[in-house]
């Protein structure tokens, strides 16, 4: 299908020259005398793209332009005019005009502009596109109370360039609350840069945050950029702000109001322009009174809270959420088509989900590789998970007759909970329950514990 353009000039002699050298050109054409007629065939053709005449009669090419970018903000528009001047080319452009090109016309230029602006709309094409399927792998899955208020504070925050300090336990979703964010604002095409301070060390973090200057420290060989100013235009995401140190603290503090800092070792004073979102899952408040996050800091990044429910208490999305997962599993490759039964679904809304959507997640993809069936039942779902509603009469270790093998029971079922709570990290595990971690393993052999 060839590209259809519209030629918009009062001059039938233009109409007729233009729309047979680009109908040579293998492009579809339609012509219009004046803007009314322009916006009419705009209207029913749907044209790619416009050639359009700056002076006519009536409506002249700037108010016609003014018009189809009101009801067609991404059809290109090319202006020609026999009477440019530099003040009407910049008003053109303003108002969107892909360019302006002097009569007499140079056919070839008039080809090659139109190749170029055609190419120009794929592009930007390309980029809804994109944007469109990022905002939907980055979508929040959910459609509880919480959620739905969730989404509404996002919805009013993201457009604005305030900043949001993001708050809720691990495994919430609080970076994709972020990631969100930055794709509903107006910088969507900028960085985003991802600051994990809970895992920098602190020796470092002002070099990754800064940058340093080539020789600030042993080992600097070469001058780098830090993480503001690599975010500059953009956003900047502090996700575990809680876990910085105070001499940290107060080096972001700086930055944060002057929008101003040097970078290791350096003298030059370097300005940024960058939104900034923060996460912990620390109670800030407490740790102000602690002594160990500075108040300031706190009221300086608080200026829109937000806060991301625990699954615990937005159950009703749990079947949403495994469906959502299942599907993207299949898509990965990393299984086959796989459902989940009622009865299945009913543990595990059942179970209180310390680790959050994260621990959802990665239990159902391992049920989705581990279980052969085409059906995940409740049967297979691990016993951990669908002990939490269980009664004292039906937890194994009260019928056992010996003290001894209660014990032992009570500490089989205690272990294969705190690995399914640690994602069968032997080390968390072991650093959770306070005991070694060849004493844990040692514990899971003898208990015949799957992981």
């Amino acid at each position: 299908m060839f590209p259809t353009i519209l030629i918009v000039d009062d001059e039938t002699t233009i109409l007729q020259s233009l729309s047979g050298i680009l109908s040579d050109e293998g492009y579809e054409t339609l012509t219009a005398s004046n803007g009314y007629e322009a916006l009419k065939i705009i209207e029913e053709e749907s044209p790619d793209l416009v050639l359009l005449d700056i002076w006519m009669p009536g409506m002249d090419g700037i108010e016609t332009l003014r018009e189809i970018k009101r009801t067609n903000p991404f059809l290109q528009v090319v202006i020609i005019s026999g009477h440019g001047t530099i003040e009407t080319a910049v008003k053109a452009t303003k108002l969107g005009a892909y360019h302006f090109v002097e009569k007499p016309l140079s056919i070839e230029k008039v080809v090659v502009t139109i190749n170029n602006a055609l190419n120009f709309r794929r592009l930007e094409e390309e980029n809804r596109f994109l944007r469109k399927k990022t905002l939907e792998k980055h979508s929040i899955t959910g459609n509880s109370p919480p959620i739905q208020t969730l989404k509404k504070q996002i919805a009013i925050a993201a457009p604005t360039n305030a900043w949001v300090l993001i708050t809720g336990e691990n495994g919430t979703g609080k970076e994709l609350v972020a990631r969100t964010i930055h794709q509903m604002s107006d910088r969507p095409d900028k960085p985003l840069i991802d600051v994990n301070c809970a895992a920098i060390p602190d020796e470092l973090i002002e070099s990754e945050l800064f940058g340093h200057e080539k020789g600030a420290f042993t080992g600097a060989t070469t001058r780098k950029r830090g993480n503001f100013e690599v975010a500059d235009k953009g956003t900047i995401f502090l996700d575990e702000i809680g876990d910085m140190s105070l001499k940290t603290q107060a080096k972001i503090l700086r930055i944060l109001q002057e929008k101003k800092f040097e970078r290791v070792g350096g003298t030059r004073t370097l300005s940024v322009n960058v939104r900034v979102l923060a996460a912990s899952n620390k109670d800030l408040e407490k740790e102000i009174e602690k002594g160990i996050f500075r108040e300031d800091l706190y009221y300086r990044l608080n200026v829109i809270p937000i806060e991301v429910p625990a699954l615990r208490n937005r159950t009703e999305d749990i079947p949403l959420l495994i469906e959502t997962f299942l599907r993207e599993f299949v898509q990965e490759g990393n299984c086959g088509q796989k459902t989940i039964t009622p009865e299945a679904i009913a543990h595990l809304q059942a179970y209180p989900w310390p680790g959050n959507v994260r621990e959802l997640k990665n239990l159902v993809e391992r049920l989705a590789i581990m279980i052969q069936s085409e059906v995940i039942g409740g049967d297979d779902i691990p016993l951990s998970y669908r002990r939490r509603k269980a009664t004292s009469s039906d937890i194994e270790f009260f019928h056992e007759d010996s003290l001894k093998e209660a014990k032992k029971e009570f500490e089989k079922a205690y272990i294969q909970q705190k690995l399914s709570e640690n994602n069968n990290n032997i080390s968390q595990t072991a650093d959770s329950i306070g005991i070694e971690r060849s004493h844990l393993y040692k514990k899971i052999k003898s208990f015949g514990l799957r992981l």
